[in-house]
């Protein structure tokens, strides 16, 4: 089985995994404890948090350690809003977030927030002067991912960045996708909060980040919790950390090679269903703004579960959007920003490329896809001329 699906989730970086063990035997003390074998782990944790700060470029005392993305994407969110710059119960939110800021904005609706929901434009990008003409004097906070999941989007997050701050507006940017392919060092600072995880960076499962202003005064949304200053209760995972810190040195100094690599893989698989380019519609915009790994598409005619089945038994893993929402059996949250027909949003697949992706490996599925197509099409073509003989 060749792996197509590294936006879902990576294997665990090798040195990561040893960090992993060496942590979990020899720094197993609770970091809340007051004997030495506590304050080794004490010691540890705050040298992960201050590396991965120094890796970031932001403030070590704004940076708290999550079970993962869709955990600190909440906190951020309940965070910004115990401690709003005005007064106001309105929020701005992509329509093609992830479906744990959907959960958040779904319940806060319950309690009294009115949110405005921003669609993409053909091209995937966010429309700025919808944006600009969404917002009221009663806006308090705007949640806008850095990059798209499912087609690898990359959002003008300065821009919203300046909006937000000229309109006295907190801004959550959910940086799951970005962080480890895309430096962000320049943007981190321009936000009041963002997300991370450890598992999209070749880190563990069940471990992630999320960064808060130090100068916001939030309060917790769980009250008493005695580890991250409060932001989260339960006993801090020091191995996870330790390890995706690792995974994250690595990546980040990777990233040119990263992107050159991608860029050409990208380019390959598309050039290899030129055969039936008259059926593919792959969703993407420029390169400035486009994750290379990315490649969100659809067939048209096809459906894309069927597509992925027939990958996967022809031996590739490839997904039909985010794995948050697949088990929810609904379509990918971007095919509804972008607007596409209930038909067409069936159609979707996402292939996403890893570092252990080749081109012989991306050249080989793209010509399985156009089999698959081919022979479908045709099928199709037999079935119909039968029906009219009959």
């Amino acid at each position: 089985m060749i792996y197509f699906d590294f936006a879902a989730t990576t294997p665990l970086d090798a040195d990561a995994a040893e960090a992993y063990v060496k942590v979990a035997t020899e720094y197993f003390g609770n970091t809340q404890s007051l004997h030495d074998i506590g304050g080794q782990s004490q010691q540890l944790l705050e040298n992960c948090r201050e590396e991965l700060a120094n890796a970031l470029a932001i403030n070590k005392k704004g940076l708290f350690f999550t079970s993962g993305g869709s955990e600190g994407n909440f906190l951020a969110i309940e965070a910004l809003l115990s401690a709003p710059l005005k007064s106001g119960n309105h929020i701005i939110a992509g329509m093609a977030e992830h479906s744990s800021v959907h959960g958040v904005l779904k319940r806060l609706k319950k309690n009294g927030y009115e949110v405005t929901f921003i669609p993409l434009t053909s091209n995937g990008l966010m429309d700025m002067n919808l944006l600009l003409n969404s917002i009221r004097s009663e806006t308090i906070l705007m949640t806008v991912q850095h990059v798209n999941s499912e087609i690898g989007t990359i959002q003008p997050i300065e821009e919203i960045a300046k909006i937000a701050k000229e309109n006295k507006i907190h801004f959550h940017s959910d940086f799951v996708q970005s962080f480890g392919k895309i430096n962000v060092t320049a943007l981190a600072p321009l936000v009041s909060s963002f997300s991370f995880s450890g598992h999209k960076i070749y880190g563990p499962k069940g471990v992630g980040g999320v960064y808060i202003n130090p100068s916001i005064a939030w309060k917790p949304f769980f009250p008493g919790g005695s580890h991250e200053s409060g932001l989260r209760p339960g006993t801090v995972n020091v191995p996870a950390i330790a390890a995706l810190t690792v995974a994250a040195q690595k990546i980040i100094g990777r990233l040119d090679e990263d992107h050159t690599k991608f860029q050409l893989l990208r380019e390959t698989f598309i050039e290899t269903l030129e055969p039936i380019k008259d059926w593919v519609k792959v969703y993407q915009t420029d390169d400035h703004r486009q994750l290379a790994n990315i490649i969100g598409m659809r067939i048209s005619g096809i459906e894309g579960q069927w597509m992925m089945l027939e990958c996967n038994r022809l031996g590739f893993a490839i997904s039909t959007g985010s794995a948050c929402q697949i088990g929810m059996q609904a379509p990918a949250k971007v095919t509804e920003a972008l607007g596409l027909e209930k038909d067409e949003a069936k159609e979707f697949i996402r292939i996403s490329l890893g570092h252990s992706s080749t081109k012989e490996q991306v050249i080989s599925l793209g010509e399985t896809v156009v089999k698959i197509v081919k022979s479908f099409k045709m099928d199709s073509r037999v079935r119909k001329k039968q029906t009219v003989l009959e």
